[in-house]
C-alpha cells in the first residue's frame, strides 16, 4: 500500500487538511483490510465533522483538548487529529500502513499497470458503503480512466437490490456526475441475480440502457443446487444478449466459515461465454478469489475473455485490483484477453456488440 499523501509535516497543507487526510486515509485501510464497517465509519464520520469546521476552530479546539466536544469526534479519532493538526503522522495511522501488504509489485504488476478500470463495484444505494461520487473518486485516484457502477438488482433483498425506478433514478445520477468528472467516466451498470432458471432478475429494456452489465448467482449457493440444474441456470443467463461478464462463478468463500464452490460444468458454461464473447470475471475479494486457479487455466485454454474485477463495496476496496492480477499472471492470463485493458469506448462497443 502506498504511503498516505498530504500527511508529511512540512506539507504547506493547514493542520485541518492534515487531519481529514490521515482520517481519510485510515479509512481505506481498513476497508482494504476488510475491518468491521463501524470503525470505518467512525473515521470518515469525523473527517466529515473536520471538514465542515473553520480550519481555525479544529486547530484550536486540537490544541486545547477539546476535540471531544464535537459529536461524532471519539477519542481515537480525537487523537489522530491532535496528532495530524501538530504536524506529525498520526500514530495509529502510521501502525497501520506498516502492517498493510505491499500488494503492488507483485507478478500481476504489468497487468495492473495496463487496467483502465474496474467493472463491478457498489455504492451505498445497496450494500455499498459510500456514494457513487466517493467511489468514482476513489477509482480516478488510483489511475482509473472509469468505474462501471454495479448494484445489486432488487431480488437480493438483503443488500437492498435496486428496483426498476432506483436504478432509473441512478442513472441520471451518473449522467450528471459525469458532466462533473469528465474526462473520467462512470459506466452505468449492474450485477444483475441470475434468477433459479437462469433468468434475469431486471428488465431487458432496463439492461438494454446500461453499458456494462455482470450477472452472478446469489442463491443456492454451495451444492445447495445440483450441479446439472446449476450448469444450466449459467448457461441460460450467459445466453441472454444482456450479459457482458459472469460475476464470481463459484460463488465459494475461502475465509472465515467458508463456503464451498458450487458445482457446475464449467467446460459447458465456459464454452458459452466463449460463443458469445462473454467475459469471466477474476473477483480479486480477498475472501473469494474467485474462480479458483484451475477454472481460470480451464477457461484461458479454451479462449476465453477475462475482467480482473474488485466487487468493492468501499473505496479503500478498490485497492485489491492487484491480488486479482498477480492470479491472472501466475496462469499466463494475456492483457489482451483482459476487457478492462480497454478504454471505456472500447468495452462498451464490445459489450453492445452483444445487444
Amino acid at each position: 500500500m502506498a504511503d498516505g499523501d498530504g500527511l508529511d509535516p512540512a506539507s504547506e497543507l493547514t493542520g485541518a487538511h492534515r487531519a481529514i487526510a490521515a482520517l481519510e486515509r485510515i479509512a481505506e485501510l481498513l476497508e482494504f483490510a476488510l475491518e468491521p464497517g463501524y470503525r470505518v465509519k467512525a473515521f470518515r464520520g469525523a473527517a466529515g465533522v473536520v471538514r465542515g469546521l473553520d480550519p481555525a476552530e479544529v486547530e484550536a479546539r486540537a490544541r486545547q483538548g477539546r476535540l471531544r466536544e464535537l459529536s461524532g469526534v471519539g477519542e481515537k479519532t480525537a487523537k489522530v487529529i491532535e496528532e495530524a493538526v501538530a504536524g506529525s503522522v498520526p500514530a495509529y495511522l502510521k501502525k497501520l500502513e506498516d502492517e498493510a501488504p505491499d500488494i503492488g509489485k507483485g507478478p500481476g504488476a504489468d497487468i495492473r499497470a495496463a487496467l483502465k478500470g474496474d467493472c463491478h463495484c457498489h455504492s451505498d444505494w445497496s450494500d455499498g458503503g459510500s456514494p457513487v461520487d466517493e467511489m468514482a473518486r476513489a477509482a480516478r485516484e488510483l489511475g482509473h480512466e472509469y468505474l462501471v457502477m454495479t448494484d445489486h438488482s432488487p431480488r437480493l433483498t438483503v443488500a437492498r437490490g435496486l428496483t426498476a425506478e432506483r436504478l432509473e433514478r441512478q442513472i441520471e445520477l451518473i449522467d450528471g456526475l459525469n458532466e462533473e468528472m469528465a474526462p473520467f467516466r462512470i459506466l452505468k451498470g449492474i450485477e444483475v441475480d441470475i434468477n433459479e432458471d437462469g433468468t434475469l432478475d431486471q428488465s431487458d429494456e432496463l439492461l438494454s440502457r446500461l453499458d456494462v452489465v455482470v450477472a452472478s448467482v446469489h442463491s443456492k449457493l454451495g451444492g445447495r443446487m445440483p450441479a446439472g440444474l446449476m450448469t444450466r441456470r449459467m448457461v441460460k443467463a450467459l445466453q441472454n444478449p444482456f450479459v457482458d461478464i459472469l460475476g464470481h462463478c463459484t460463488g465459494r468463500k475461502v475465509t472465515g466459515k467458508g463456503r464451498p464452490e458450487s458445482p457446475f460444468d464449467a467446460e459447458k458454461v465456459f464454452g458459452v461465454a466463449l460463443e458469445h464473447d462473454k467475459a469471466i470475471e477474476v473477483n480479486c475479494r480477498p475472501e473469494r478469489r474467485d474462480p479458483p486457479k484451475r477454472l481460470i487455466s480451464l477457461a484461458l485454454d479454451m479462449g476465453c475473455r477475462f475482467s480482473i474485477d474488485t466487487d468493492a463495496h468501499a473505496p479503500g476496496q478498490l485497492g485489491w485490483q492487484p491480488l486479482g492480477c498477480d492470479r491472472a499472471a501466475e496462469l499466463g492470463v494475456p492483457a489482451d484477453r483482459i476487457v478492462n485493458t480497454w478504454s471505456a469506448a472500447g468495452l462498451t462497443e464490445w459489450a453492445s456488440g452483444h445487444r
